[in-house]
């Protein structure tokens, strides 16, 4: 299995400076945005069914990262998601269990106590989530705490308007200091691609992000109005795996926000196959950032099972 550490490799000597990290970002080769977008809506077009569907959709299962991120949740919340993530149906136990639980900091300790023993992992956003509008010591000092209560990943998004201003130095140093203070954790780098304007920023960020140390590179916090879309996850799938053709190293991606039906997902899974391969299919190297996707693709799993539609009344409520 490929490293998922930062590599001594030929491009260490791009983030040297600001003015030549931002001629390797710029250099990159332009997006054909009408091209990106035909071959996602191509691939998107794929008819999956029967066994390929049911392989499909335990896949999918097995890959969200299953999130509660809101002002008003509670630790009961937080336990209940976490027994969900563990028996997502309870009458069903060959039913795969999620990658993860995704919580805001405090609810980390909760979470690990939730999911212990079913290897479920307990991944926390941090950095300031969803704006990233702080200092970088109050950045590390949340991530710190996420990791001491437990966290097996953190999701940091990244200072967008350093990287829209063209101060990539500034957003690849912050990712470095961010990676060393995970520890052991992964690291997911969220880029917010609704906020990046084009697709070549989305691949800038893409690169630099993998430059920095991401484990994962993320589409979106879920938190804005455009979110993952099979667009701007083709494209960052390309980027990483342009990045590991050239590097060795692998880096996962994650989308998030907008993904609800397993109609969708099974679209995204066909995206990876076709682009990236089998390396990356799996939760290691590849997640869905949802709350309500893991209940239609439940629901549909129960139609396969049993040939009858059972609806939202016979899957748990998050």
């Amino acid at each position: 299995m490929p490293s998922t550490a930062p590599a001594a490799h030929a491009l260490a000597d791009v983030t040297a400076s600001d003015s030549t990290l931002r001629r390797f970002l710029h250099g990159l080769p332009g997006v054909d945005a009408v091209g990106l977008e035909a071959r996602a809506a191509s691939l998107g077009t794929r008819s999956i069914k029967t066994t390929a569907k049911a392989y499909a959709i335990d896949l999918a299962i097995s890959m969200v990262d299953l999130t509660t991120l809101e002002g008003a949740d509670t630790p009961g919340k937080v336990r209940a998601l976490g027994a969900k993530a563990v028996h997502p149906d309870p009458t069903d136990r060959t039913t795969p269990t999620t990658a993860a639980v995704c919580v805001y900091p405090d609810m980390v300790a909760v979470a690990k106590e939730a999911v212990a023993g079913s290897g479920v992992k307990v991944a926390s956003v941090a950095t300031a989530f969803p704006a990233g509008r702080a200092a970088l010591e109050v950045k590390l000092a949340d991530v710190r705490d996420a990791v001491a209560a437990g966290a097996d990943e953190i999701d940091m998004v990244i200072d967008r308007g350093a990287f829209l201003a063209g101060r990539y130095l500034k957003v690849y140093e912050e990712i470095v200091a961010v990676k060393e203070a995970c520890g052991g954790a992964r690291l997911k780098v969220i880029f917010e691609t609704g906020e990046l304007s084009t697709y070549d920023n989305i691949r800038r960020a893409s690169w630099l992000g993998m430059l920095a140390g991401a484990d994962f590179i993320k589409t979106s916090t879920g938190k804005v109005a455009v979110n993952a879309t099979p667009a701007n996850t083709l494209l960052m799938l390309e980027a990483v795996r342009d990045f590991r053709a050239l590097t060795g190293v692998q880096v996962g991606v994650k989308p998030a926000g907008g993904i609800r039906t397993s109609k969708d997902a099974i679209k995204f899974l066909v995206l990876v196959n076709e682009t990236v391969g089998e390396d990356w299919l799996d939760s290691h190297w590849f997640r869905f950032g949802a709350s309500s996707l893991l209940n239609d693709l439940l629901m549909q799993r129960q139609k396969l099972a049993t040939g009858r539609y059972s609806g939202p009344d016979y899957v748990t409520v998050d």
